[in-house]
């Protein structure tokens, strides 16, 4: 089974990192459901920024932890660079 880590813009601004095997899916449960991160619950609406494939969820939670000690400016470089 594949794993995605994600980067989603709050509406506060904020960036959180996550991972999912269906990213269409988790971004709707952030959005409207119980089951979005306590953490957007009192930021919706939220918005995908940046997806990222792993292999399985051991290599997809080793990279959230990656992205989760980045720096706000390294996320958003790292989020610029899927872009081009």
């Amino acid at each position: 089974m594949s794993y995605f880590v994600y980067i989603l813009e709050c509406n506060d601004g904020s960036l959180y990192t996550g991972i999912t095997t269906d990213v269409t899916k988790r971004l709707e449960e952030h959005n409207s459901s119980d089951k979005g991160a306590k953490y957007t619950k009192s930021r919706r609406p939220v918005k995908l920024l940046y997806e990222e494939l792993s292999i399985d969820r051991s290599s997809a939670s080793k990279r959230e932890y990656e992205i989760k000690k980045l720096t706000r400016l390294k996320k958003l470089q790292l989020i610029e660079k899927s872009l081009i």
